[in-house]
């Protein structure tokens, strides 16, 4: 039972993140570009960022603890010698790659943001963007059973 909560909530968590930066990266940038106006990006995020980033803490901690499940106490997961070790694995690649991402975004370009550098933030949103659905094919591919 606990196995089954611990997907639900890791698929909710998902589905607000990756949905959020779809709306972000398909409505929201196109029209701050047109516009060139940064603003519109900051109010999107003012109203999503808290909502946005518990919960990938709630992907984080549910898919930390799913590893567990399927690797206890992560053993034979280093040895990447099956799918679900791999998909695994890139997840994690592409959370750190997200959180770099946001972290360069929040502390050296969102403080600056200006319609000159909006640019600079747009390829971030899209790279997030790439990231997070990225996530959620590799989730489906682990529920699948492989997506060969």
């Amino acid at each position: 039972m606990l196995f089954k909560i611990l997907v639900i909530l890791h698929t909710l968590g998902a589905t607000v993140w990756t949905g959020g930066h779809l709306i972000l990266a398909v409505t929201v940038l196109p029209e701050a570009l047109k516009q060139r106006d940064p603003d519109i990006v900051r109010q999107f995020e003012d109203r999503f960022e808290e909502f946005g980033l518990a919960a990938l803490l709630l992907q984080v901690v549910t898919g930390l603890w799913l590893t567990w499940i399927y690797f206890p106490g992560f053993q034979q997961f280093w040895a990447f010698d099956s799918f679900l070790s791999v998909y695994i694995g890139i997840k994690l690649g592409l959370l750190l790659g997200t959180l770099a991402l946001a972290i360069h975004a929040r502390f050296f370009i969102v403080p600056n943001l200006t319609k000159e550098t909006l640019n600079s933030l747009a390829y971030h949103i899209v790279g997030v963007t790439t990231f997070a659905v990225l996530f959620v094919v590799l989730g489906a591919g682990i529920r699948l059973g492989g997506l060969s």
